[in-house]
């Protein structure tokens, strides 16, 4: 057991109990975070607080909506909007963070993609993010259905046929996921337990496993550099601050994080007050009638582009379901699609930057047609958007990537070059010609090896030319026979000042010598 010692205040005693500043340590003070960042890094805590908001606001809408399909509707847009205090602002408040969610969760996820932080160790981390963006969807959809307004309903219709495609079992799932044979009471009950309950609890216990696969591997920089955080958290606990690349979590990143935050809320309540209209459909004020199709029938912003995807293959349902099911799971596996392991910002990949912008390209062109109704140009449109967007993730992104890979690992092919000739000192006494040759002495085999081609080509053609002149005479010396004579040019003796003053006779050229 462990020992205690007595307690002098309320706080030690429940710090020897709890650990309480030993976890303080390991989430805030003594959780180091690199200096070189930018403000998309604080959208992490940007997301926690919207996600804040939205279980506030819930609560209180909770107080007062009835889970039924007579009442429904009307304690939305009646009890809720016009009887209660206050009530219309935290409509107004749940439904712009649900928007404002998905689109900080979309800049958040590809901010990751874009530095490189979903590979090389951080694979969980990125996993674990993508699984939060599924819950929240899940939890945005089944909300939808809530106000049980005219598109509430056929979403919900649309999206529940999806199941029966699904070979030998998608009947019978139908009918279990909605508890009837259409969407009926059952339905809307099943959707508000996973919407207040049952989906809360799974995102609270994503998100505690998002931040706590972020403590091993540290958070990733802008130029993706791996750092040494014990090294730099040494360097910064002894003082040298300025020297050190990490930053602590409290209070340094958290006031930047603060900062962020506050500009966000800002946005956030001009929304709410002034331009919530983005986040509520106006169809979605009619209440829902099973015998009245919508003309165009379609969900909320943030869900377009998979919607899309869904109904591009206009000619066959169950490839759009299985296009929309790939379009769900292909970016659970990104860390293994991308065969490059090194991890680089895309401004960095020669290739893959191509790759990314042409990917948000892609997605924006099937937000826009995912609420366009599905009909001429518009269809055709869809589908090929659809297909390249599966193309870019399932082709492309492996390609590209393993191409990148190939040209960084290849060793460069360097041309031999010729050798520099460097200047030596004239000999003191000796006149040489300005086109002669010094005389060429024994080469070494280090010399020889940096010749340049032509030369060692040129050096060989003179020795079998060489070899051409001087074996027919060795051959007629041998035989007995007269040496052939060979003409040769005269050759230019160098004399010095000194052979000049003995007196010595000059060789006689030609024939003489």
């Amino acid at each position: 057991m462990a020992h205690f010692k007595k307690a002098n205040s309320l706080g030690e005693w429940l710090d020897q109990r709890l650990w309480g500043r030993a976890f303080l340590k390991v989430m805030l003070t003594e959780y180091w975070i690199p200096k070189k960042i930018n403000f998309l890094w604080s959208f992490g805590m940007v997301l926690a607080t919207l996600f804040t908001i939205l279980v506030v606001t819930g609560i209180f809408l909770l107080m007062y909506y009835k889970p039924d399909t007579q009442t429904a509707f009307y304690s939305v847009n009646y009890t809720i909007m016009q009887e209660v205090a206050f009530g219309w602002v935290f409509r107004h408040m749940h439904a712009v963070a649900a928007s404002l969610v998905f689109l900080f969760i979309y800049i958040h996820m590809f901010t990751g993609i874009y530095y490189g932080s979903f590979k090389s160790g951080r694979e969980v981390i990125w996993i674990s993010g993508v699984l939060l963006f599924v819950t929240f969807s899940a939890a945005g959809f089944s909300g939808y259905m809530l106000p049980w307004g005219q598109m509430s309903y056929w979403a919900a219709q649309v999206i529940t046929n999806l199941f029966g495609e699904i070979p030998i079992i998608g009947g019978d799932l139908v009918v279990w996921i909605r508890g009837n044979y259409t969407v009926e009471d059952a339905t809307l009950t099943r959707f508000f337990m996973l919407h207040v309950f049952l989906l809360p609890v799974v995102i609270i216990g994503v998100i505690c496993l998002h931040m706590y696969a972020l403590r091993a591997p540290h958070v990733n920089n802008e130029d993706s550099e791996e750092l040494d955080f014990e090294e730099e958290a040494k360097k910064y606990l002894a003082g040298d601050k300025k020297g050190s690349r990490v930053m602590p979590f409290w209070p340094k990143f958290m006031a930047e994080d603060i900062f962020v935050v506050c500009l966000v809320l800002a946005l956030f309540s001009y929304l709410t007050f002034f331009s919530y209209g983005f986040a509520m459909d106006a169809i979605n004020f009619i209440p829902a009638d099973p015998m009245k199709t919508p003309a165009h029938i379609y969900p909320e912003w943030y869900f377009l582009w998979s919607y899309e995807v869904l109904r591009g293959f206009f000619f066959s349902s169950g490839l759009g379901l299985i296009a929309f099911t790939i379009a769900q799971i292909v970016f659970f596996v990104l860390p293994w699609l991308d065969r490059d392991p090194l991890v680089v910002p895309m401004h960095k990949r020669p290739l893959v930057k191509y790759w990314f912008w042409t990917l948000m390209v892609v997605l924006v062109g099937l937000t826009i047609y995912g609420k366009l109704p599905p009909t001429g140009a518009n269809a055709w449109i869809g589908f090929f958007l659809s297909i390249a967007f599966l193309a870019l993730m399932l082709g492309a992104l492996p390609y590209l990537s393993a191409r990148e890979r190939k040209l960084r690992e290849e060793p460069y092919i360097i041309k031999p070059s010729a050798p520099k000739v460097e200047a030596t000192k004239p000999v003191e006494g000796v006149v040489q010609p300005a086109n002669a040759e010094a005389p060429s002495s024994a080469e070494s085999d280090a010399q020889k090896a940096t010749k340049a081609p032509e030369a060692q080509i040129k050096e060989k053609t003179e020795a079998n030319a060489q070899d051409r002149v001087e074996k027919p005479a060795k051959n007629a010396e041998a035989k007995g026979e007269k040496k052939p004579t060979i003409a040769t040019k005269p050759t230019v003796r160098l004399v010095d000042s000194a052979e000049k003053k003995s007196g010595a006779k000059e060789p006689k050229s030609g024939g003489e010598q």
